[in-house]
């Protein structure tokens, strides 16, 4: 028998994307049918009126109506009379999120019936599922595709298991066999995605939902959850809960209670939307309820569903700042506002921690980034790290004062396990030995994004932290220097105390 990765399923009122999983770790597929029933065969015009009067959006982050997305590319094959490709991304980079593991993992039917639904409506050419490299997922989608007899119509094609592997683009760009990094420039999917052709490309989840609207109709669908915003929505809980779990929950219910049910301590704040998402508050999140508008009144974002409370025991400032490292070595390094911004964004932010940084240094170094980004990620980790610096105001003041709140570093906000050790690292700096260095001038060229040369031809050192991805080019540039007169500072620790 085959067995797979179960994370743990919790839900407030009736199991929608999760009905069936008390019962069984995983629902094959005459299992998924016994539960969920037929699955409609819908024209295209009938997909998009329910995608509408479901208010369908996108549960990857940016929440872009899938109605439109239907329509775009429709208009692009139709301008073009070219064929189309349905893309499911269930890359899920981001570290604290699990959503959409498990439903690779328990219930992978439910993704696949809304990617065929679309691709039947569309008279797609194929259908391209992304996944993580050896993540959880991968097996159970497999068999699944197996089980309904679809080989010859879906593929899968494994994405290196990186922060932004998941952006649209970067996405495409690995099915089309490229490096998967996001492209150099905006291009929209629906234009020119898989093979140059129209892709409709959305998340797993929404094409889980997709299915279940189907399935149960608009009014059942939306007989739970907020009328502005029907049914469920899952949310990947981790951080400070004594039981981590994802939770199916309606939209409209307070984010307390679910809190509450995964015994989780709200402590100092709440990360909502994931490492480009926002802190919010304790006070805000008493008030906060489950739904896109409902964090957003609040400041926060529902983004990709991911809650992470904080709890009492873990330094704030340590937390983001170790964050902070961590996303700057996630740059695909292809743009100067990203590769170079974020490592200055993280050492601004480390100082601030350390006790002797200043908040508009902070502001300088996220300014310089924003809106000049080939993606989301220099923009979206700013916003994360700027938000921290509205929620812990006061202990700002304290480290300022002492250098330290007295709480150490616990990692509570998840990182890969090899990603965790490269940001504990990745404040190294490349050092220059001015009484070894004769002026050769070799290390200018071996990593010319960290020494330059000045007028007289000897090395002008960058004081950013070396990157992650260039972390290869500072070792090689030491090691090739003729005098020895680079090295790499020592890394610094995880404790604030």
């Amino acid at each position: 028998m085959t067995t797979y990765g179960v994370s743990d399923v919790f839900r407030i009122g009736p199991g929608r994307l999760t009905a069936g999983l008390d019962a069984s770790p995983r629902l094959d597929y005459d299992t998924h049918r016994r539960v969920h029933g037929r699955m409609p065969r819908l024209p295209i015009d009938d997909l998009i009126a329910l995608a509408e009067l479901g208010d369908l959006r996108g549960r990857g982050g940016a929440g872009f109506p899938f109605a439109r997305k239907l329509r775009a590319v429709i208009d692009s094959a139709g301008r073009r009379g070219a064929p189309i490709t349905v893309v499911v991304n269930a890359t899920e980079g981001e570290p604290a999120a699990h959503k959409d593991k498990v439903l690779l993992t328990r219930a992978p039917h439910l993704i696949l019936d809304g990617a065929d639904l679309v691709a039947r409506a569309l008279s797609a050419v194929e259908i391209v599922v992304g996944v993580a490299h050896g993540g959880p997922g991968e097996r159970s989608l497999l068999n699944a595709i197996h089980e309904r007899g679809m080989t010859d119509t879906v593929r899968v094609v494994r994405m290196p298991d990186r922060f932004i592997s998941g952006e649209g683009g970067a996405l495409v760009r690995g099915i089309n066999g490229e490096r998967p990094i996001p492209p150099g420039r905006k291009v929209r999917s629906s234009d020119s995605g898989v093979g140059g052709m129209p892709t409709m490309l959305s998340n797993a989840e929404t094409y889980a939902q997709l299915a279940l609207m189907a399935m149960l109709g608009v009014d059942m669908y939306s007989s739970v959850g907020l009328a502005s915003e029907p049914g469920t929505v899952l949310l990947s809980v981790t951080g400070s809960a004594r039981r981590p779990a994802v939770v199916e929950t309606p939209t409209g219910v307070r984010l307390k209670e679910v809190l509450d049910l995964c015994d989780a301590v709200v402590g100092q704040g709440v990360l909502l939307g994931g490492y480009h998402g926002k802190w919010m508050s304790p006070e805000a999140v008493e008030r906060a309820e489950v739904s896109r508008a409902g964090f957003e009144a609040l400041g926060g974002a529902l983004g990709a569903g991911i809650v992470v409370p904080l709890g009492w025991e873990s330094c704030p400032l340590g937390e983001t700042a170790r964050v902070a490292r961590y996303m700057a070595g996630q740059s695909a390094g292809q743009c100067g506002p990203c590769y170079m911004g974020l490592p200055d964004l993280a050492q601004a932010f480390g100082a601030l921690a350390d006790g002797n940084g200043h908040i508009e240094a902070v502001h300088r170094a996220a300014e310089t980034m924003k809106g000049r980004g080939a993606c989301s990620h220099p923009d979206g980790t700013s916003r994360f790290v700027l938000s921290a610096i509205d929620v812990f105001a006061e202990d700002i003041m304290t480290h300022a004062a002492y250098g330290t709140c007295g709480l150490p570093v616990k990692g509570v906000l998840p990182l890969p396990a090899e990603a965790a050790v490269r940001a504990r690292a990745s404040e190294a700096q490349l050092i220059l030995d001015w009484s070894r260095c004769e002026g050769h001038g070799l290390c200018s060229l071996i990593v010319p994004d960290l020494i330059t040369l000045d007028q007289h031809g000897y090395p002008v050192v960058s004081t950013a932290s070396v990157p992650g991805h260039l972390e290869g080019e500072a070792r090689r540039a030491i090691e090739m220097c003729p005098a020895l007169a680079l090295r790499l500072n020592a890394a610094p620790t995880e404790s604030r105390r």
